[in-house]
């Protein structure tokens, strides 16, 4: 598939945070930075007005309940957006309760509308989403990754590669247009082992690393990093909040 005929227009919100604008939706994952930056270099900033988006079709997804990946404000957003649906963690308590919410929970698959989803078990909590819109494939992986520690124990770090590998082998060859996908500083020498893994067990057409917060050293780390050197072109460089690619 050429991404390029698609026109696909991706916002980078913050640290796991992002809008997706395809033909027919407007989806955002796992948003919760609603402060503004100081300079306001694209549209929002990184942060979402939903009176702006109000006559969109828009599916808020958050992949689990900790405070870097869902904010409850986005729970207020029915009040100003026409039409608009919420696929939330099994894990997450929702205080108000919109119209909409679908709660999803690990190796189960949902149809909503025309929008197909599919959530992976996380190695931390919550899940992962792989999901079919507009004839485009995307994988949110909120926090499913290869969490290898130093300091940790060698038998947990054993077994977080074993389950890490459980659940990205139910995607083995999966076509993948756009992935989003954990890159973290603090994981040190071992922050590739989950993308690695990944773009080796499926096929991806475009990478947004993810799960940085301010950190962008990553993205010069994996410049140099040989263990990437053949999809490094399949890897989007995001420099700012608020940053738009036009896929």
């Amino acid at each position: 598939m050429n991404l390029t005929k698609l026109n696909v227009e991706v916002w980078y919100l913050f640290h796991s945070g992002f809008a997706i604008k395809t033909q027919n939706h407007f989806l955002v994952f796992d948003y919760y930075n609603d402060t503004p930056t100081e300079t306001d270099r694209s549209l929002w900033g990184g942060v979402i007005n939903p009176a702006e988006i109000k006559d969109l079709d828009v599916m808020v997804f958050s992949s689990h309940s900790h405070g870097d990946h869902f904010n409850p404000k986005i729970l207020t957003w029915e009040k100003d957006i026409k039409k608009i649906s919420y696929i939330l963690s099994h894990d997450i308590k929702a205080i108000e309760k919109p119209k909409n919410i679908t709660k999803v929970f690990p190796g189960h698959e949902y149809e909503i509308d025309d929008i197909k989803i599919k959530a992976l078990n996380s190695t931390d909590k919550g899940v992962a989403f792989l999901i079919s819109v507009d004839g485009i494939t995307i994988y949110h992986a909120g926090d499913l990754n290869w969490w290898h520690w130093e300091g940790e124990t060698e038998s947990a770090n054993l077994k977080m590669g074993e389950n890490y590998k459980e659940q990205i082998n139910l995607l083995k060859g999966t076509q993948i247009d756009i992935a989003f996908v954990p890159l973290d500083s603090r994981l040190e020498k071992n922050y590739l082992l989950g993308l690695d893994y990944l773009v080796k067990t499926t096929d991806i057409k475009t990478i947004f690393p993810m799960h940085f917060g301010d950190d962008f050293s990553v993205f010069e780390w994996i410049k140099k990093d040989t263990r990437a050197a053949e999809y490094l072109s399949k890897i989007k460089v995001i420099t700012h909040r608020g940053e738009k690619f036009v896929l």
